[in-house]
């Protein structure tokens, strides 16, 4: 049994060089979209459209950045990390701005910084996938697309009943959109990311159609969420929608 126990030990290689490339895409990607409301804050008071251009331009580098991420390291990695352009984004209201926040809040700075910790040090190394099919193949089995059916039900809910009459007030209405079909964007992202992994290695992925389809998923997704994100922050205050946002981790 010890000698079993050493063996095992000596078995864990610790990440994997593909989950490394994925943690550092991800890092920058929170780095990026973190800052970036610092940078439309500050460019409306002093550069008025310039500066909402320069926060867009901010967040499409971090976004590409967590898009490649998604290619390398498993979804559960990426996703979770995402939690740190919160902090980040925190600690340069507090810098530049100067905000000032709770106990409460710099706890849950605490316990995100503890949670992406652990997940980071404890993600699961991914199988091999050789073509978009295979991600296809588990796309399409029935549970997922039980789930797939229920999320898109309860986002046609919350869009037609929901919105018109609380969406001024409830700030959940439009997270909850945004949550449900960013649950969705997660695979098709990392069936998309894989994709042009494969076709830049030499294995062409977009003669499948499947690889269009979820080209198509996640334009559809990224179009939903920013749609009624911007809905969100347009008439609520923004900070409000930055520290929220966690709810779509």
């Amino acid at each position: 049994m010890a000698e079993a126990g050493e063996d095992e030990a000596y078995s864990y290689k610790g990440m994997s060089t593909d989950n490394i490339k994925g943690l550092v895409l991800a890092l920058a990607s929170s780095i990026f979209i973190g800052a970036s409301f610092i940078v439309k804050k500050k460019g409306l008071k002093k550069a008025g459209a310039s500066g909402i251009r320069a926060a867009t331009l901010v967040v499409i580098v971090g976004e590409i950045a967590n898009f490649a991420a998604y290619a390398f390291a498993p979804a559960i990695l990426v996703t979770h990390l995402g939690a740190l352009s919160i902090i980040i984004m925190l600690y340069l209201l507090i810098l530049f701005l100067g905000r000032s926040y709770t106990f409460f809040g710099i706890l849950g700075c605490v316990l995100c910084v503890v949670g992406s910790t652990t997940i980071v040090l404890h993600a699961p190394q991914e199988r091999e996938i050789r073509s978009v099919l295979e991600v296809w193949d588990l796309a399409t089995e029935p549970a997922f697309l039980f789930y797939a059916a229920l999320v898109i039900t309860a986002v046609f809910v919350l869009i037609i009943h929901f919105i018109p009459q609380y969406g001024q007030t409830h700030i959940m209405v439009y997270i909850g959109v945004c949550s449900l079909v960013g649950s969705l964007s997660v695979m098709s992202v990392k069936a998309l990311g894989i994709a042009l992994k494969l076709t830049l290695s030499g294995m062409n992925q977009l003669i499948y159609p499947q690889s269009w389809a979820f080209t198509i998923v996640v334009i559809t997704c990224v179009i939903t969420q920013m749609n009624y994100l911007n809905k969100a922050m347009s008439g609520l205050h923004g900070s409000i929608i930055g520290e929220v946002d966690l709810w779509r981790i």
